[in-house]
């Protein structure tokens, strides 16, 4: 295969799970109850529906603390999804020594998302979009391998 072709299929899937993760940050940051976006196994983590738990005076809060935890869990996706993409643009892993950095750093962090997902919110919705972002970094790595240094 050419090098060109292989270059660009070493990048742009570490390019693509950085606006994967942009995106997905800006929901966190802009929806309106985000903790509904994944509420089936937060309820199955909490052993209880968040329509009991909002009931209690005591928990009449509860929504701004939890938008704000959501919140600050969307401005960290965003940011680290904006460090993946500048580094992409900035180096393209044209080097060795670029691929293997974003390479230890992404999967150390995949499989610490993969250890908490499938451990406690083992029925959420977004286990599709691990599998995808998974493969994405795979895909990356395969054909990192193939690139003339």
């Amino acid at each position: 295969m050419r090098q060109d072709i292989v270059h660009n299929l070493t990048w742009f899937p570490i390019f693509f799970i950085g606006l994967a993760t942009v995106i997905l940050g800006l929901t966190w940051v802009f929806h309106p109850e985000p903790w509904l976006l994944d509420q089936p196994p937060n309820e199955v983590l909490i052993q209880t529906t968040f329509k009991d738990l909002f009931s209690f005076e005591i928990n009449k809060y509860l929504p701004s603390y939890l938008k704000v935890i959501y919140q600050f869990l969307g401005l960290w996706l965003i940011t680290i999804g904006l460090l993946i993409l500048a580094y992409v643009k900035v180096t393209r892993l044209a080097t060795t020594q670029a691929r293997n950095a974003i390479y230890s750093i992404m999967f150390i962090t995949f499989f610490g998302i993969c250890y908490l997902v499938f451990t406690f919110l083992a029925t959420s919705p977004l286990i599709p979009v691990l599998y995808i972002l998974g493969l994405l970094l795979i895909c990356s790595l395969v054909f990192s391998t193939q690139l003339d240094d």
